[in-house]
């Protein structure tokens, strides 16, 4: 059996908040949860990998991965719920293999577990879909997406073709039969499009216990606070563990969402305030009337939208924002006006030097394209509104990069940033799986909690803040009212320094890349991507 990991620093706890960065934290503590769950566990999450390594010493007394983690606490007659999102299986069919996939290892697990195992798996695919009107327009590239799939599975061989095709039964569908001899697609197909999914990241334990915000459970996303490993590996994420009758809220918003968003039930009326903490969620569907019109859903509840909006309009000093995408530009327009009208009002955005699948995976498409188009216009906005008020800041690591184009920041490892936090002064936090992008704040499934207590805000702002900045930061970089020329200070500096001898992982966004990059695709919404 492996050795534990390293203990990382211990969370930290403000107002019965714990705040849990990078997995390194997270994952053990969701761990000791599912061993702690006495009766009941319900979740959704996008991405629910039962390989991943167990890391907690009390995880690893059961067994090495999640699987053997699952198997103990369905052995325990703990009953276990999860929702896991499913993907458009043309789109997105390495997602779409991989839901199934870990939906099969779920019932192995419950298999072993014995008789008395109390588990339900439901791979739950986003009710929305494309109108006849934009599946006809888009028929060539869906066509040509499908093709691309087929000619993958005649490069398999027999059996890891049949292995494949039962874990994709969404390609499976659109397959000429037998599929399993010389897979190619129907001539007529024409296959429904699924334009949004269910992004939440959350965990309910005995209905009194919620872990919740923007971190899946991968192997990939496994990253510590020291952010040692290549760029490519690192993962930057923001969770919180918190008691008390919020976890109720969500308990109830994961029990009824499907069939709101299935059109079955209205959703459930806004959560009440729980002590200064709030459940907030984003929730759309398909769109019932004119339906063979539409690419985008319905959206029914938008209140990480509209908690953002009123956070704006009541700060008065700083707004500290983490956040792996900021292309919403109605949002950016809130701000710039919010900073023309305060003079005193200042912000600090921290991005990833660059999305994903643009460092690391060389992608070119359109999606890829369009998401840094309109993030460069959101911040072209941000600019135009704050002036100088603004700090747009990436993260690297102080070591040199052997990669190049933008899978290195200034000629040094990347840390890839995933985080969803926004917090305003010290009276409002938002820690959710919510990006600040059209697509999150209006179409996918999302959770999230409101904070509005100041001890709780003010430790949440100066852990983050701590994250980035070298040891020895002194008091300027954490006061409201002189952290941004603190922080531009400290990112110029580094940029002029070789990575060996910079300080902490703050560096100067870099917008110019970005802008090359980014290409404009009028007839796709911004909700997109």
């Amino acid at each position: 059996m492996p050795d534990a990991d390293p203990p990382p620093r211990p969370p930290t706890e403000a107002d019965g908040l714990q705040v849990l960065v990078t997995a390194g934290e997270a994952y053990p503590a969701l761990e000791r949860a599912f061993l702690a769950a006495e009766a009941e566990i319900i979740a959704g999450f996008r991405v629910f990998d039962l390989k991943t390594r167990l890391r907690s010493p009390e995880g690893l007394a059961v067994g090495q991965t999640w699987f053997d983690l699952v198997i103990h606490t369905l052995r325990r007659g703990v009953k276990l719920t999860l929702i896991l999102s499913d993907f458009d299986p043309v789109a997105r069919p390495r997602l779409h293999r991989a839901t199934w996939r870990a939906v099969r290892m779920f019932w192995a697990a419950a298999d072993l577990a014995g008789p008395q195992a109390r588990l339900q798996v439901i791979p739950a695919m986003h009710s929305a879909v494309v109108g006849i009107g934009p599946r006809l327009l888009f028929w060539p590239l869906v066509r040509a997406r499908l093709a691309r799939v087929s000619r993958w599975l005649c490069r398999l061989l027999p059996a890891q073709r049949r292995a494949a095709l039962r874990e994709m039964p969404g390609v499976r569908s659109l397959l000429t039969s037998p599929a399993e001899v010389r897979p190619r697609p129907r001539f007529l197909a024409m296959p429904l499009l699924f334009p949004a999914t269910h992004h939440q990241k959350l965990a309910v334990f005995d209905r009194r216990r919620l872990y919740i915000g923007g971190l899946d459970l991968d192997e990939r996303f496994y990253d510590t606070p020291e952010h040692h490993q290549p760029g490519h590996e690192t993962w930057h994420d923001v969770q919180l563990m918190v008691e008390g009758p919020v976890a109720a809220d969500a308990q109830a918003h994961l029990e009824s969402f499907l069939a709101a968003v299935a059109g079955k039930a209205e959703p459930l009326s806004q959560a009440p305030d729980r002590e200064g903490l709030r459940l907030v969620r984003t929730l759309s569907r398909r769109h019932r009337r004119w339906a063979g019109r539409h690419i985008a859903p319905e959206p029914l509840v938008t209140e990480i939208d509209a908690a953002h909006h009123a956070g704006i309009d009541k700060a008065e000093r700083l707004i500290y924002v983490e956040t792996q995408y900021f292309r919403d530009r109605r949002l950016a327009r809130h701000l710039a006006h919010a900073a023309r009208r305060n003079p005193r009002l200042q912000m600090i955005l921290i991005l990833p030097a660059a999305p994903d699948d643009v460092a690391f995976e060389g992608s070119t498409g359109l999606d890829a394209r369009l998401g840094e188009f309109l993030q460069s216009r959101a911040l072209r906005i941000l600019r135009r509104g704050f002036g100088r008020r603004l700090f747009i800041g990436g993260a690297a690591q102080p070591r040199r990069s052997r990669a190049r184009g933008r899978a290195q920041l200034r000629g040094a490892e990347l840390v890839y940033i995933h985080a969803k936090v926004s917090i305003f002064d010290d009276r409002r936090a938002i820690v959710s799986s919510a990006n600040l992008n059209g697509r999150s704040l209006r179409w996918d499934t999302e959770a999230g909690l409101v904070i509005e207590r100041p001890e709780a805000v003010t430790a949440l702002r100066r852990r983050l803040m701590e994250h980035w900045l070298p040891q020895d930061a002194g008091a300027d970089f954490f006061d409201p009212d002189r952290a941004l020329l603190a922080w531009w200070r400290l990112a110029t500096r580094n940029a002029k320094l070789a990575p060996a001898r910079r300080r902490g992982f703050i560096l100067p966004y870099d917008q110019k890349s970005a802008e090359a990059f980014g290409r404009a695709f009028p007839l796709v919404p911004d909700e997109m991507v």
